[in-house]
C-alpha cells in the first residue's frame, strides 16, 4: 500500500476534469471530497450546471486509452450499457464536402451522450472508498494562510441548508470548476497576478435534436461528420446516442446559428454541403424539440508563465483551457492532465504548483495548436495569423483534400485529431511529398463530392485537424 502524501484533497468541480482528477488523487490522500454544485451522483441526462452536454460529443484515441488504464474494463461496460464504440477512422468524415477515405486505425471513439459518459465515470470514482461527493454545494472561495503563500482549504455552502458555510481544510485544492474558474479572481485577492489570457472568438452555437433511428442511415457507420470548413462553414455531428436513438448536433460560427424551431432546424440540415444528414433525418422521428448552446470563444490561461503562484492549490481542465468544442478535445486533455498529476504524485511529495502547471501547458499546447489554428482559418475570425498559421492551414487545406484519395493519409490525419501524434507529424517529408502528388491533380475548388457550389466569399481551402 502506498503511503499518503496527505490528509484530504478537495477537487472543486464533479464533471470529467474534477473526477479524473479525484480518481488520481484518491491514490495518495487519505480522503478526496469532490464539490459541486449539482446533483451529480447517478445523474444520466444534462444538468443546469453543464448545459453543454446535451450536445454531441466524442471521447477519442487518448482520451480513451487513458480512461482505460484509470478504469480496467472501462470500455467492455459501456458496451454492455449499450453505448456506440468503434474505429475513429470508420467514421463518415467530410472535409470541405469530400468524404475521407474509410480506415481502420485502432483507435477507438466512444460516442454516448456526455451524461452517460460521465456517469459511468463518476460512478467508478465514487465506488472508490476514500472518495465523497459532497453535492449540491456552492463553492465560496478558498482559504490560505495569512500571507497568502498557501491555499489550505476551500470555503463551500450548501444549497439545501441556505446560509451554512462549511470550511473544508485540505492539503490540496484542485480547481476543475470550468470557463467560468475564478481561480484568476481569487489569485489576484491574494495578491497575485492573474494569469495572461489568449482569445479566439469564433462565435459558435451547437442546435441538437435526438431522433429515433432512422432505418438504413447507419449500416455502415456510427457517426456521419461533414466537419465545417472556411468554404462550408455550416457543420453537423450526426451519430447513433444509444442503439436505438441518434443525435444531430448542427453547428454554425460568427451568428450563423442553427435555428431552434424544427422547420428551420431541418432547413438548416438541408443546407449542409453533403446530403447524409439531411436525408438521415427528414423522414425521421424526432424525439424532442431542438436546443441550442452557445461558445462565444475558445480561451488559454496562460497559468504556466505566471512567475508566483500559491502552493496548496492547482488548476486544471476547461478552468486552464477551453477549446472549441467541435474539435473534441476537452475531455481528452483533461485525462492527459489527470495523468500529468499521477506522475507528480508519484515522486512522493506535495505537488509543486509551478511545475505541475507547466506539464499542464505542454498537454494543452498541441490541442491548442490545433484548434486555435484552425478557427483562424476562418475569415471572419478576428486574431493574429503568423505565418505559422497561415502556411499550417494552406498546407492542411490540401491535406484534407488528399485524405479523400489515400487511407494512409486519412490514417495519420485521425492519429492527430485523436491526439495520439502531434501536429507536427504530418508534416513530415515523406507525408508532405504524399499530399503534393495528390494534389496536383485536385479538381477546381466547387468541383466537390457532393457537387455542391462552393459558397463565395468564404476564403481558402484550408484548415487545421477537426474530431468531434
Amino acid at each position: 500500500m502506498r503511503d499518503h502524501i496527505g490528509n484530504r484533497a478537495v477537487v472543486l468541480g464533479g464533471s470529467m476534469a474534477g473526477t479524473l482528477a479525484a480518481r488520481v488523487l484518491s491514490e495518495f490522500y487519505q480522503e478526496v471530497l469532490v464539490v459541486d454544485r449539482d446533483t451529480v451522483l447517478g445523474v444520466r441526462t444534462p444538468r443546469k450546471g453543464a448545459p453543454h452536454t446535451r450536445h454531441a460529443h466524442g471521447l477519442h484515441a487518448r482520451g480513451h486509452l487513458i480512461l482505460e488504464e484509470l478504469f480496467p474494463d472501462f470500455t467492455e461496460e459501456l458496451v454492455a450499457a449499450g453505448a456506440p464504440v468503434g474505429d475513429l477512422g470508420e467514421m463518415r468524415w467530410y472535409f470541405n464536402a469530400r468524404r475521407m477515405q474509410k480506415v481502420h486505425t485502432g483507435l477507438v471513439s466512444v460516442t454516448p451522450t456526455r451524461p452517460v459518459l460521465e456517469y459511468h465515470v463518476r460512478e467508478r470514482v465514487a465506488a472508490i472508498p476514500n472518495v465523497t461527493y459532497l453535492q449540491r454545494h456552492d463553492i465560496l472561495g478558498l482559504m490560505s494562510t495569512q500571507d497568502g503563500s498557501r491555499v489550505i482549504g476551500a470555503r463551500v455552502r450548501s444549497r439545501d441548508a441556505i446560509g451554512i458555510e462549511q470550511e473544508l481544510i485540505a492539503d490540496v485544492v484542485v480547481d476543475a470548476t470550468g470557463r467560468g474558474s475564478r481561480t484568476p479572481v481569487w489569485l489576484q485577492e491574494l495578491g497575485y497576478e492573474r494569469p495572461v489570457e489568449e482569445k479566439v472568438k469564433i462565435g459558435l452555437a451547437y442546435t441538437t435534436r435526438f431522433y429515433k433511428r432512422p432505418a438504413g442511415v447507419f449500416e455502415d457507420t456510427w457517426s456521419i461528420n461533414p466537419v465545417a470548413s472556411p468554404q462550408h462553414p455550416r457543420g453537423a455531428f450526426f451519430g447513433l446516442s444509444t442503439k436505438d436513438t441518434c443525435i444531430l448536433s448542427l453547428t454554425g460560427i460568427l451568428g450563423d446559428h442553427p435555428p431552434i424551431d424544427p422547420e428551420g432546424f431541418v432547413e438548416f440540415a438541408r443546407s449542409l454541403p453533403v446530403p447524409d444528414v439531411y436525408e438521415g433525418i427528414k423522414d425521421a422521428e424526432p424525439i424532442d424539440d431542438p436546443t441550442s448552446f452557445g461558445f462565444p470563444a475558445s480561451v488559454r490561461r496562460r497559468y504556466e508563465r505566471l512567475k508566483r503562484f500559491p502552493n496548496g492549490l492547482l488548476v486544471l481542465g476547461d478552468a486552464v483551457c477551453s477549446f472549441n468544442p467541435v474539435y473534441g478535445q476537452g475531455m481528452s486533455v483533461a485525462a492527459l492532465e489527470a495523468m500529468a498529476l499521477r506522475e507528480h504524485l508519484r515522486k512522493g511529495a506535495p505537488v509543486d504548483p509551478a511545475a505541475f502547471l507547466r506539464d499542464v501547458g505542454k498537454a494543452v499546447d498541441n490541442p491548442w495548436e490545433v484548434a486555435a489554428g484552425g478557427d483562424l482559418a476562418f475569415p471572419g475570425v478576428e486574431g493574429k495569423r503568423p505565418l505559422k498559421v497561415s502556411i499550417g492551414n494552406a498546407y492542411m487545406g490540401r491535406y484534407q483534400y488528399a485524405v479523400s484519395k489515400d487511407a494512409e493519409l486519412a490514417n495519420g490525419y485521425m492519429r492527430v485529431a485523436g491526439l495520439m501524434d502531434p501536429p507536427t507529424a504530418l508534416m513530415r517529408p515523406s507525408v508532405m511529398l504524399r499530399v503534393l502528388r495528390h494534389n496536383w491533380r485536385k479538381p477546381a475548388a466547387e468541383d466537390t463530392a457532393a457537387g455542391t457550389s462552393q459558397q463565395p466569399g468564404n476564403g481558402p481551402d484550408v484548415q487545421l485537424p477537426k474530431a468531434v
